[in-house]
């Protein structure tokens, strides 16, 4: 099977013997290794590849010099220890549809161009979607420039130079984004379908909680006398799990930093990153303002100090409706919702996008267990090369 074949090359590639699962931060070895697999697939099909200055890759096929392109792809990065499917199916299943289309003989009107967007996953530099929203002015490329990784590395020094930002001649090109992605749920296992069409993305941010107190040594200070952010912030994890349960929402305290971090010492600082989501954009801010308040609450009476500050928010996106309609009926395929961010909901604020997933038999994602067969891989690839024929070769 051409999947397998394709999908075998690039399987080894960040994997941690150990977890079974990914890492591959942006601009790193391992996803460096894919961005040099991406220019050679490329090249092996006479698609010119270009480079926005800004870290995203985008393999041609057609004239890139003419409008109303056809831009499909995803992304490379990996969260910690991540699964293998999302983002990287995207791009394969794209270089495949290409081949489909070319094997059956066709040859588009309008270029179709395979995107590898950078940091989707913001698991490096704190920002998710970082590539798109720097190519469409979401973040100002100074702000961007200056993003730091845990080893203190900036997103300058590792693209080798300022990010360009913004590129409103570029995104000209383009006349509809379709991007296909793993799902990340079950609602594929329950309609027992192979692919859907996603029909809007939950709004969605990050939030950065600082809990400051006072470091003491864990044995000689009276449990009367300590100022332990600790509490504070075991008490703001259970209060976000609370609040979210309450509204039909997600929340989420994946990361925490500790301060001196030392088994015998009470900590000085402690600082957690809340993802918060919800399907709608009051919700959302309910959530996050009724965690703050508990949050503050409980600090008062801790005596700690605290700080939010929100590190990205992604509002509401409803993918274009009579694109998605379009699609679904050309496939005969469901229309589902997502919790998950991704490129395309970035994109969506400038021109017609849409989402294909592929069934995920475990429902399972960010993890290890994330999973898709070969045979919905292929009918994901067959669906793709359709909805290309449909919107570039007609």
């Amino acid at each position: 099977m051409r999947f397998r074949e394709l999908w075998d090359e690039i399987a080894p590639v960040g994997r941690d013997a150990g977890s079974g699962g990914y890492l591959r931060y942006a601009l790193t070895a391992p996803e460096l290794r894919l961005r040099e697999w991406f220019r050679a697939q490329a090249d092996s099909r006479g698609m010119p590849v270009s480079e926005d200055g800004n870290g995203n890759l985008f393999a041609w096929w057609g004239d890139p010099a003419a409008g109303g392109a056809v831009l499909t792809g995803s992304h490379f990065d990996s969260v910690p220890h991540g699964g293998a499917y999302d983002g990287p199916l995207g791009i394969v299943s794209a270089f495949l549809a290409v081949d489909e289309l070319r094997a059956a003989g066709v040859t588009p009107v309008r270029p179709v161009v395979v995107a590898a967007f950078v940091e989707e996953e913001g698991a490096r530099f704190g920002v998710p979607c970082l590539g798109s929203r720097l190519l469409t002015g979401a973040i100002d490329a100074d702000r961007a420039a200056g993003l730091r990784d845990a080893a203190g590395v900036s997103l300058a020094e590792a693209l080798g130079h300022r990010p360009a930002g913004a590129d409103p001649a570029l995104l000209g090109r383009f006349a509809a984004f379709v991007e296909l992605h793993v799902e990340q749920g079950r609602a594929l296992v329950d309609a027992d379908a192979p692919v859907a069409v996603g029909s809007a993305i939950w709004p969605h941010g990050r939030w950065r909680f600082e809990l400051r107190g006072e470091g003491n040594h864990a044995g000689t200070t009276r449990m009367a006398d300590r100022r332990d952010p600790m509490l504070t912030f075991a008490f703001t994890v259970l209060a976000a799990n609370k609040e979210a349960r309450l509204r039909d929402a997600h929340a989420t305290v994946g990361r925490v930093a500790v301060e001196p971090n030392a088994t015998n010492a009470i900590p000085s600082t402690v600082t957690g990153w809340l993802d918060a989501r919800a399907a709608a954009p009051e919700t959302l801010d309910g959530l996050v303002e009724a965690v703050r308040a508990k949050a503050a609450e409980r600090a008062r009476r801790d005596g700690t100090e605290l700080t939010v500050t929100r590190e990205s928010a992604t509002p509401l996106v409803a993918f274009d409706g009579g694109l998605a309609d379009r699609l679904a009926g050309l496939l005969a395929a469901p229309v589902v919702p997502t919790g998950a961010g991704h490129d395309a909901g970035v994109l969506a604020a400038h021109l017609p996008t849409a989402m294909l997933f592929v069934r995920n038999p475990t429902g399972v994602s960010h993890s290890p267990a994330e999973s898709a067969t070969d045979d919905d891989c292929a009918a994901g690839v067959v669906a793709l090369a359709r909805v290309l024929e449909e919107l570039a070769c007609h």
